[in-house]
Protein backbone atom coordinates (compact mmCIF):
# COMPACT_ATOMS: atom_id res chain seq x y z
CA UNK A 1 0.00 0.00 0.00
CA UNK A 2 2.81 2.42 0.75
CA UNK A 3 4.13 2.06 -2.81
CA UNK A 4 0.92 3.60 -4.13
CA UNK A 5 1.66 6.77 -2.17
CA UNK A 6 5.05 6.93 -3.86
CA UNK A 7 3.23 7.28 -7.21
CA UNK A 8 0.62 9.83 -6.08
CA UNK A 9 0.91 12.95 -3.97
CA UNK A 10 -1.23 12.31 -0.85
CA UNK A 11 -2.31 15.96 -0.56
CA UNK A 12 -3.62 16.07 -4.14
CA UNK A 13 -5.37 12.71 -3.73
CA UNK A 14 -7.09 13.75 -0.51
CA UNK A 15 -8.12 17.13 -1.92
CA UNK A 16 -9.48 15.46 -5.06
CA UNK A 17 -11.34 12.87 -2.99
CA UNK A 18 -12.82 15.60 -0.77
CA UNK A 19 -13.98 17.65 -3.76
CA UNK A 20 -15.51 14.57 -5.38
CA UNK A 21 -17.38 13.53 -2.23
CA UNK A 22 -18.65 17.07 -1.59
CA UNK A 23 -19.89 17.34 -5.18
CA UNK A 24 -21.59 13.95 -4.89
CA UNK A 25 -23.29 14.96 -1.62
CA UNK A 26 -24.57 18.24 -3.12
CA UNK A 27 -25.84 16.40 -6.19
CA UNK A 28 -27.73 13.85 -4.08
CA UNK A 29 -29.28 16.57 -1.94
CA UNK A 30 -30.45 18.53 -4.99
CA UNK A 31 -31.96 15.39 -6.48
CA UNK A 32 -33.85 14.75 -3.24
CA UNK A 33 -35.00 18.38 -3.07
CA UNK A 34 -36.48 18.09 -6.55
CA UNK A 35 -38.91 15.37 -5.42
CA UNK A 36 -42.19 15.99 -3.61
CA UNK A 37 -41.63 13.28 -1.01
CA UNK A 38 -38.16 14.28 0.19
CA UNK A 39 -38.32 18.08 -0.15
CA UNK A 40 -37.74 19.11 3.46
CA UNK A 41 -37.41 22.84 2.73
CA UNK A 42 -40.87 23.52 1.31
CA UNK A 43 -42.59 20.79 3.26
CA UNK A 44 -45.89 19.30 2.24
CA UNK A 45 -47.69 21.25 -0.45
CA UNK A 46 -51.06 22.05 1.13
CA UNK A 47 -52.44 23.58 -2.07
CA UNK A 48 -52.08 20.36 -4.03
CA UNK A 49 -55.37 19.13 -5.42
CA UNK A 50 -56.86 16.20 -3.61
CA UNK A 51 -59.22 13.59 -4.95
CA UNK A 52 -62.80 13.90 -3.83
CA UNK A 53 -65.75 11.62 -4.38
CA UNK A 54 -69.22 12.98 -4.75
CA UNK A 55 -72.22 10.73 -4.93
CA UNK A 56 -75.38 11.88 -6.65
CA UNK A 57 -78.22 9.97 -5.03
CA UNK A 58 -81.48 10.08 -6.89
CA UNK A 59 -84.25 10.47 -4.34
CA UNK A 60 -86.88 9.10 -6.72
CA UNK A 61 -85.51 5.55 -6.37
CA UNK A 62 -86.84 5.09 -2.83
Amino acid sequence: MWKIWLLFDPRRVLVGLSVFLFTLAVLIHFILLSTDRFNWIEGVDRSAPTASISLDVDSTLS
